[in-house]
């Protein structure tokens, strides 16, 4: 059963989610290379998007194996730990 801490976090993962889609609608790979600010915006989101989804409880996660918690969390580290080596091409990918 869904606590409500892990309805939250699903509910920022998934406005985070959207934000990101917004950040990047009609915008090319050629564009967000070039737009540091863009960058910026997705990457924050990401990031958030990470942080949530590494405090949804174990339970949850063991309900809904089809989400990849580990390379959700695992982009926010990258992000956050290894900003200088921060590869576009699987941000984009996202």
């Amino acid at each position: 059963m869904l606590q409500p801490e892990d309805l939250t976090r699903l509910g920022d993962m998934l406005e985070y989610a959207l934000r990101v889609e917004q950040h990047v609608s009609g915008v090319s790979r050629a564009e967000f290379e070039r737009d540091e600010g863009l960058q910026t915006k997705v990457m924050h989101d990401v990031q958030i998007i990470g942080e949530a989804a590494r405090n949804v409880s174990m339970a949850v996660k063991r309900e809904h194996p089809e989400i990849p918690w580990v390379d959700i969390v695992g982009m926010r580290h990258k992000i956050v730990h290894g900003y200088r080596d921060i590869d576009l091409d699987k941000v984009w990918q996202l």
